[in-house]
């Protein structure tokens, strides 16, 4: 298997690996969306209980026919349900600073729950799936608002380091060489800072750097796209305060913690069954390369899985925990597929959320 290391065209032996089996825990998720969602620092059983069914009508739409549309019928009356039952119970977990705006939302996801039902009993398919999506918006908006505050304190070490404490998001426009179909495209990417604040905040950092803008994509063979070697010796980000390469700890956030672990695989803890809270699960998933004998060494290069194979079936892989995955694209994912070597990257900026970056290098270098 290709090997994550740094250096984008170093392969490695395939590591030993534990018993898949016991990684696997139910059918895994794999929507990108879904995925950031669960991964907020909330509990709260009544929005999830939304949540879930809106999720199935994907499924659902994969059955052709009348069948289809009477299964995603059946999703849209249980999650119209949960809202009514639960709805105190979800404006009683809402953060008391966003109350009103998450009020605000749950209406709306009323009537948009309402209007759903009218488009399955019109037996209008197609206009099901972007009225999910609007749906899933709101629910996420809601999960959002909360979170009250950034829930832990970073080791002290990493402290001072850019940190993104919170999520933000950012737009990649790719210029894509030789392919007549595709000429330009804007990959939406989510980056998680509640689940790898160190990690999101040294990539923010470098967009408003414009680290990236003008570079090429050096790796694109099917399993991963790969970017950030600068031009030159070093393989990472310069510190111009330092002249030194500016490197950040492997940052793994693991379901049911806390607070995230840093400096070790979750092999090397002897964690062979726990799970990732973000997983390699989504096409698309978006994460730090490195040295692959040295866990601390990630810096500027970033890698986005393509696709599963027997070494990365989703929920049970040996990327999880060995990588720090930092965000998720979630619009035109799809065509990362197209991209290759020689493409360029024309820019990325941070289109919401630069306020949750603390300690940003990029203004005392100006």
């Amino acid at each position: 298997m290709p090997s994550l290391d740094s250096s984008p065209m170093a392969y490695a032996a395939n590591p030993s690996l534990p018993d898949l089996s016991v990684l696997i825990s139910g059918p895994p998720i794999k929507d990108p969306g879904a995925l950031l969602r669960y991964a907020l620092p909330i509990d709260n059983k009544a929005i999830r209980e939304v949540q879930k069914p809106l999720e199935d009508i994907t499924e659902s739409l994969k059955v052709a026919g009348v069948r289809g549309l009477d299964s995603v019928e059946r999703n849209v009356k249980q999650a119209s349900r949960s809202l009514k039952q639960g709805k105190s119970l979800i404006i009683s977990g809402l953060a008391e600073s966003k109350k009103d705006h998450g009020v605000e939302l749950l209406d709306k996801l009323e009537i948009g729950m309402e209007e759903l039902q009218q488009i399955v009993e019109g037996r209008n398919r197609d206009a099901v799936a972007p009225k999910q999506k609007e749906l899933l918006k709101y629910v996420g908006d809601v999960e959002e608002d909360m979170v009250d505050s950034f829930p832990y304190e970073v080791p002290e070490e990493y402290r001072s380091m850019p940190l993104l404490k919170g999520r933000a998001a950012v737009d990649m426009k790719v210029k894509v060489k030789d392919n007549p179909n595709l000429e330009e495209c804007v990959f939406h990417i989510v980056l998680d800072g509640y689940n790898a604040p160190v990690t999101a905040g040294n990539f923010v950092d470098l967009v408003q750097r414009h680290f990236y803008d003008g570079m090429e994509i050096q790796r694109a063979d099917g399993f991963v796209v790969q970017t950030g070697d600068p031009e030159g010796p070093a393989e990472g980000f310069i510190d111009p305060s330092t002249e030194k390469t500016r490197t950040i700890p492997l940052e793994i956030m693991v379901d049911g913690e806390k607070a995230p672990v840093y400096g070790s695989t979750l092999e090397e803890l002897g964690l062979y069954k726990a799970q990732t809270k973000l997983p390699f699960n989504a096409f698309g998933t978006m994460a730090m390369a490195r040295d692959e004998f040295e866990n601390n060494s990630a810096s500027s290069q970033v890698f986005w899985l393509l696709k599963e194979s027997e070494l990365t079936p989703s929920n049970a892989n040996i990327l999880d925990g060995r990588y720090a995955v930092f965000g998720y694209v979630t619009e035109n994912e799809d065509f990362l597929a197209d991209l290759k070597v020689g493409d360029v990257i024309e820019s990325i900026q941070v289109v919401s959320g630069l306020e949750n970056l603390v300690n940003p290098s990029y203004k005392i270098a100006g």
